[in-house]
Formats: C-alpha cells, sequence, structure tokens
C-alpha cells in the first residue's frame, strides 16, 4: 500500500521512508541528476512527521473483559518450564564447561549451526566456555587408512600437513559460526569474541614398544591463568588439536584427550562429549540409563576389557571393529572417566539432535547420559560390628528426645537395614531404610555427627538411601519426624496425613510421640541427579 523512496541528502547520506501514494503527490523530482525516486532538499520539509503516522488513534482502543482473568496463563507449556529451568539457570552461572566438537558434526550444516547457537545461549546464560574441536573425519576422508596403533594414529610429515589445512578449516568453522550465533543472542561491544591460540603446549609420545608415533604427542602444559583472563573478559576459547613444543615443532594430539586434559587443569564443573548416535540401554528393563557413576564406567569399560590412559593411549577397542556403535560408545565413556579422573565433576554423553544440549543442562530430565564422581564413596551397608559406633552416635539425640530409643539389641537385630558413612573406620553418619508394600519405604535414624555436619554428609547420605529406594522399586519415600521437619521440607518432602502411609505402617504409628509425616515420590535417577547439583556444586 506504499512506496519506498530514497532520500539524498548531502548532510545525510542514506534514509527510507514509507510513504502512502497521497503522501507522494509533488515530493517526487524529474531532475535529470538524480534518480527518478529521488527527493530534493526543498521538498522533504512536505513530509509527514514519522511519530505521527506510529500514534494510535484513540478511537481505535476498545476496552473490554479479559476472557481468561482468572490469573492463569493462556501458554500452559513455557511458563511451567521456564520456571522448572530457572534453578539450573541460576546454578550454573559463572560455572565453567568444555565441549568437545568431533570432526564429523561439520558434514551437518543444520545441526552445527544449532549446537552454535545452544553454546551461544549457554555463554549468554553466564557459563564460561572452552570449546576443543577435532578434525579426525576431515584427515580421514582426504588421507584415507592411517596406522593406528594403541588407539593412536601415527602422524607423518605429510599428514601433519594436511592435518594443519583441516584444523585451520574447523577452528575457522567454528569461529564463524559461533560469532554469528553471538551477535544473534545480543552481545555487546567488547566481549563475547571467540578467541584461539596456542594455550597448551605439546611433546611427542616418541617410540613406545618399538612404534615411532612421529608427529603424534600428548598435552605437556595447559596455560589456565591465560584462559581464565578471557573467561574474566567474558570471552570464550577455541582449542585445535595442534600444540606447539618449546622448541618450535607442532604436534598432533587426541582431542578427547585435550578436553579432558583442559577440563580438568581448569577445573571444569562440566566436560561435554559430542556427538554419540544410539544411547545404551538396560538390558532388563529396555530403558535408557541417563546416569553412571565413576565406579560404574570403571566396572564397564573393565568387562569390555578397555583401558584408557589420560594422554590418549587405549588398549581394548581395537577388538571392537566389528562392532562400530559399542566402539563409539565405550571410547566416550573412557574418556568421560578420564575427565573425571582428573578432577571434572560431571561429565555429559549427548546425542546429535536439535536443543539436546539445552534440554541436557536446564531440565531435569536431560537427554543424554551423564557421568558424575562418587560421591557417595565411603557409604556401605552396616554389619555387627558397626552397633557400637551407631549407637554412640545415635544416644545424644536419644536423650534429647529427637530419636526414639533404640537399644543395641534392637541394633543389631535390625542391622541390615541400616547404612553408615564412614572415615577411617569412624562412622559419621547412618541411616535406615524400611521396605513396605505398595512401592512405599522409609528413611529412618538419619544422623550426622556434629562435627561433620557442615559437609553436606546429611545431604549425601539421604541421596544414596533415596538411590537405594529407587533401585528396589520404591517411588514413595517418607519419613517420621517431631523437630527436623523443616530440613526434610527444603529438600522437597511434603507433609502427610497418617492415611497416605501404607497400612502395615499405620498399624504401628505412635500416636502418643504424634510425630509429622513426610512423603516425596521419585520418578528417575536424573531427578536425584539434580539434586545433587544443588547440594555438590
Amino acid at each position: 500500500n506504499g512506496y519506498m523512496i530514497a532520500l539524498q541528502n548531502r548532510r545525510k547520506p542514506f534514509c527510507r521512508w514509507l510513504a502512502s501514494p497521497e503522501n507522494m503527490k509533488g515530493v517526487i523530482s524529474d531532475k535529470s541528476d538524480q534518480s527518478p525516486l529521488a527527493v530534493s532538499d526543498d521538498t522533504s520539509e512536505g513530509l509527514p512527521d514519522l511519530l505521527d503516522n506510529l500514534k494510535i488513534d484513540p478511537k481505535s482502543i476498545e476496552i473490554v473483559l479479559q476472557e481468561n482473568a482468572d490469573g492463569k496463563s493462556t501458554n500452559f507449556e513455557f511458563v511451567p518450564m521456564f520456571r522448572g529451568s530457572a534453578n539450573y539457570i541460576a546454578n550454573h552461572r559463572s560455572t565453567l564447561a568444555v565441549y568437545h566438537i568431533p570432526g564429523s558434526i561439520f558434514e551437518k550444516p543444520e545441526s552445527f549451526r544449532d549446537l552454535m547457537n545452544d553454546i551461544a545461549l549457554t555463554w549468554l546464560l553466564g557459563m564460561k566456555i572452552v570449546i576443543v574441536a577435532g578434525c579426525h573425519h576431515q584427515v580421514a576422508t582426504r588421507v584415507g587408512e592411517r596406522k593406528l596403533v594403541n588407539g593412536l594414529f601415527v602422524t607423518d610429515e605429510d599428514t601433519l600437513r594436511i592435518i594443519k589445512e583441516e584444523a585451520g578449516y574447523v577452528r575457522f568453522e567454528v569461529e564463524r559460526q559461533l560469532a554469528r550465533s553471538l551477535r544473534l543472542h545480543g552481545t555487546m561491544d567488547g566481549d563475547g569474541n571467540v578467541i584461539s591460540g596456542n594455550f597448551f603446549s605439546a611433546q611427542p609420545f616418541g617410540v613406545i614398544n618399538g612404534t615411532d608415533y612421529k608427529f603424534t604427542g600428548f598435552v605437556r602444559r595447559v596455560e589456565v591463568d591465560r584462559i581464565r583472563q578471557l573467561h574474566n573478559s567474558r570471552n570464550i576459547c577455541l582449542l585445535s588439536t595442534l600444540g606447539v613444543s618449546p622448541s618450535g615443532e607442532v604436534f598432533n594430539v587426541n582431542s578427547e584427550a585435550l578436553a579432558a586434559t583442559v577440563a580438568g587443569s581448569l577445573g571444569a564443573n562440566k566436560e561435554f562429549i559430542l556427538p554419540i548416535k544410539i544411547p545404551f540401554r538396560n538390558k532388563a528393563f529396555g530403558n535408557q540409563i541417563q546416569s553412571l557413576r565413576l565406579s560404574d564406567a570403571s566396572n564397564l569399560l573393565k568387562y569390555w576389557g578397555i583401558e584408557m590412559h589420560k594422554r590418549g593411549l587405549t588398549r581394548g577397542l581395537e577388538n571392537l571393529h566389528d562392532e562400530p556403535i559399542a566402539r563409539e560408545f565405550l571410547n566416550k565413556i573412557g574418556w568421560a572417566k578420564a575427565a573425571l579422573e582428573q578432577g571434572v565433576k560431571r561429565a555429559h554423553i549427548l546425542t546429535l539432535k536439535q536443543g539436546s544440549l539445552l534440554q541436557e543442562l536446564y531440565t531435569r530430565d536431560g537427554s543424554g547420559t551423564l557421568v558424575s564422581k562418587d560421591i557417595y564413596e565411603g557409604i556401605r551397608q552396616a554389619n555387627v560390628n558397626d552397633v557400637t559406633g551407631i549407637y554412640e552416635l545415635i544416644s545424644p539425640l536419644i536423650k534429647a528426645g529427637t530419636l526414639v530409643d533404640r537399644p543395641k539389641a534392637v541394633l543389631e537385630k535390625d542391622i541390615e537395614n541400616y547404612y553408615v558413612y564412614t572415615r577411617d573406620n569412624l562412622v559419621v553418619a547412618c541411616g535406615q531404610l524400611k521396605k513396605f508394600e505398595d512401592s512405599f519405604a522409609e528413611i529412618g535414624c538419619l544422623v550426622v555427627r556434629r562435627e561433620y555436619r557442615a559437609g553436606g554428609r546429611g545431604d549425601t547420605m539421604l541421596g544414596y538411601l533415596e538411590r537405594l529406594c529407587l533401585k528396589i522399586g520404591c517411588t514413595k519415600v517418607f519419613v517420621l519426624s517431631t523437630q527436623t521437619m523443616e530440613w526434610f521440607v527444603e529438600r522437597e518432602f511434603q507433609e502427610v496425613s497418617v492415611k497416605e502411609l501404607p497400612k502395615s505402617r499405620q498399624a504401628n504409628y505412635n500416636r502418643a510421640r504424634a510425630s509429622k509425616i513426610y512423603m516425596k515420590l521419585i520418578d528417575s535417577d536424573r531427578e536425584l541427579d539434580a539434586s545433587e547439583l544443588w547440594w555438590n556444586r
């Protein structure tokens, strides 16, 4: 309904005006030295005021009663999702994450672009980011078959030249797409830059068992202070797999080993390993396994006969030529284990699908496989030798009336229901777990020695018992308390009546003591993983 007119003015190089046909009458100049739609300076006063065109006529405003006036949001999906993500956003702010991006992802431009958008969004939400970009896929496409020994490729001089070219290509692609994504998310001038360089030094493997690895090397030193300076300036650090030695030689480093080493040196909170094609499942139940402890990962690798060294050497993967999916996944598990052993708190193995990174970070259920440290190390099932230690631990609370009296004879009789947290053979915490019908379980006698209460051991003990409940099929967990109710409320327990208890527990409920009852529903391991995130940051 209008025309676009270019206004040429000596003082204003270029501007645009959207005018209706009526406003154009008498405006267009036919001077031969100007374009057909050029407007001369002396006619510009005839143009209407832009603000006048944007004003809303009061006559066009109608006041009506809102149909949905009960205070409920009309968007039933976004609001709960955003509220549920708020805690994760706050918890991940100022944390450091290392992303390992393999070269194969560049073969899928849309997926690569979406991943860069998501990484930029995590930066916008306050995370400190290091990206390690591999180029094995590109090199393999050009070179073909290479000699693989103990999980490492031998790099000769000709291959090194190709690696330099492909590493440069991968580096530029990440910089290009990530810079675009950062600008789309509204970065301010001076921050949000993608900076790459020699942020680590390397040295050669040399000759091992008669094999000369030539220009294949491993990380010698990570420039931690320089990377932290980048993060303090709100910049993103990008690393390629080429490291320089103090003598000026260049060596090719395994990208996954590099990511694990950098994450460990920086004390990263998380490492993300991408991509894995197919998640692994529980053989008995057929559901995806979304959470592994470090000990579980170690046992899995041991079962398959795989050994991995943090420098990049591996043994056993060469025996899985006929099982490429298992080989790929176990390789990722191995490097996640290596990262945790070097100090990283959590490693996430993700599938390459739209939004998987954001879902893993900012939702309870996640999207990939989480490998985390064994925070429950030191907790075990109690035995008769622990009776005295448990009794000494709970006696002060029995005298104060906080706990029901439990004589040593009763403790010894029910000892298989107790679990202890020990340190140097000293019982510093204990808890009792009883299983009831209809998927109910009761947690009781949860006590932490006074001098250890500030170390989060109460949360650790509770988390361990909750995982046991889930393992034995109990999804409804309850506790009885007369004085420590608020502690359980803060951990998502809700007060219920006696009628909510299983029938057998109702029959034994001490109405004279009148303990308050609190219950919690547990759906999955990832729900417990989320709880750990709050108190184990």
